[in-house]
């Protein structure tokens, strides 16, 4: 009887053991349905993020262009324009510093939310770049045109060609031929490569580069802007990152993949930034770029939040939301460039 007892005790303590692991499951799950609730309801949609003082009115036409209805591939190609058609602008498009030859060569990239992607690299004579790479989307098999072949199929789709050179640059470029001393100065003047990325009123996420590269570049050289998982990656399930500075040291990390890869295992996108560029930093001090490297990354995942985070100070990006407008905000860095 004693047994019997002691038995019928243990079943009841197991049930109860039971029905309490139940209870505290179906508390989790609507717990968790109720975090996701919020997570959808705090969504900042749309929300734009682009690297430098041109983000504005990159920022502002993107804005525009998305509030009267534009997909955000047009949207972003509206944005970007602006810069590149800006002469006052020396590292993008028309007025962009040439290479060692003389030559304005241009790289560009776009990527929406489904992963298509289009890119072109060493792109002579065509103003808009990030036009070409969306044609290269949208009318090609092809991710990636370059050089020559980009020029073709740009003169193709109707572009026209035109010199890209402008007398404030050549008058720059001919001073730099007397002494011909290669020394990268990316970010010191606050501008480089402009990078951009959208959520948009569908809470989508997609992204572009544009840039002219590094001034007094050997002919030929591409940087990381054109490369999808350098200069710029996103995945629609996660978010999206994209890099301006020194090309080389991107290219050699596959710096933006890597940042939204760090999101997808649940870094903020500041943590990500900051990951990947102390990632970038411990392959390099003891490297021949160290003393002029600068790299910065943006970030924007699924929910709206945005960062950014660069090596050294001077960094900083634009930023448009519905609730604070467009704006400037401050990167944090790693160093300043004293170091």
């Amino acid at each position: 009887m004693s047994q019997r007892r002691d038995f019928i005790k243990k079943a009841a303590l197991g049930t109860i053991g039971i029905s309490t692991v139940l209870s505290c499951k179906e508390l989790t799950e609507k717990e968790d349905a109720t975090a996701e609730k919020v997570v959808q309801k705090n969504q900042k949609k749309p929300v734009i993020i682009s690297t430098w003082n041109h983000g504005l009115p990159a920022n502002e036409e993107t804005w525009n262009s998305l509030k009267n209805g534009k997909s955000a591939l047009d949207a972003i190609e509206a944005g970007m324009k602006i810069p590149e058609a800006d002469p006052k602008v020396r590292s993008v498009g028309y007025g962009g510093y040439p290479d060692r030859e003389g030559k304005v060569t241009l790289d560009a990239c776009i990527m929406d939310h489904q992963s298509n992607c289009g890119s072109v690299s060493f792109l002579q004579g065509i103003k808009h770049p990030i036009s070409v790479a969306k044609r290269v989307l949208q009318n090609t098999p092809h991710v990636m045109l370059s050089g020559q072949g980009a020029l073709q199929f740009a003169l193709s789709e109707g572009f026209t060609e035109e010199n890209l050179l402008t007398a404030e640059a050549e008058k720059d470029w001919k001073k730099w031929v007397e002494e011909s001393k290669y020394k990268p100065v990316i970010n010191i003047e606050n501008h480089d490569t402009i990078s951009m990325l959208v959520v948009d009123n569908d809470g989508n996420i997609s992204g572009a580069c544009t840039t002219s590269g590094a001034a007094w570049k050997m002919h030929g050289r591409v940087g990381d802007s054109p490369i999808i998982g350098a200069g710029l990656f996103l995945d629609n399930e996660v978010g999206a990152a994209a890099a301006t500075g020194l090309g080389e040291a991107v290219i050699r990390t596959a710096g933006s993949a890597m940042v939204v890869e760090l999101m997808r295992q649940g870094k903020s996108p500041l943590e990500a930034c900051k990951e990947i560029v102390e990632r970038i930093y411990d392959k390099h001090k003891n490297h021949r770029d160290l003393e002029y490297l600068q790299v910065g990354f943006i970030a924007l995942n699924k929910n709206g939040e945005y960062a950014g985070y660069s090596l050294r100070s001077g960094f900083n990006y634009a930023v448009y939301d519905e609730e604070n407008g467009n704006r400037m905000e401050d990167a944090a860095f790693k160093m300043p460039w004293e170091n």
